[in-house]
């Protein structure tokens, strides 16, 4: 795949996850993804496997019951790595996130084979998940 491809792949999951959409997001991981999500956090770590990936994607959704966003404001598009720049914004017991994130995925045969969040304030992203 191509640049504008993986870019729109990357839009795709974007889209799907805003949504709820897990039929779609199922499709473009790969059954081996990775998912890296930095801090120390108890939602921090390795997801290993698309299977726990969407877990944990349903796990943002659940702990903030239903209202977790990843506004997308630019994607970068490259034959190895692509990078999403977002806004997550989420509510979770009376604590508001609103934090620059930063995702880079590795796509492989056309599916999304790892990602990894950086955020904006890695204590901060820590404590909102509590």
């Amino acid at each position: 795949m191509g640049t504008a491809e993986n870019a729109e792949l990357v839009r795709r999951g974007y889209e799907a996850f805003n949504a709820g959409d897990m039929a779609t997001l199922s499709e473009l991981f790969a059954e081996d993804a990775v998912w890296h999500v930095a801090g120390s956090g108890v939602l921090s770590g390795t997801k290993t496997g698309r299977d726990a990936i969407l877990a944990y994607f349903g796990e943002l959704g659940a702990r903030t019951q239903g209202n977790f966003r990843a506004n997308v404001e630019e994607i970068v598009a490259g034959e190895n790595h692509t990078v999403a720049i977002q806004q997550t914004q989420a509510e979770n017991n009376g604590k508001t996130l609103d934090m620059g994130t930063v995702i880079t995925f590795v796509v492989r045969d056309g599916k999304i084979a790892e990602g990894r969040e950086f955020f904006e304030d890695s204590a901060k992203a820590d404590d909102f998940w509590v």
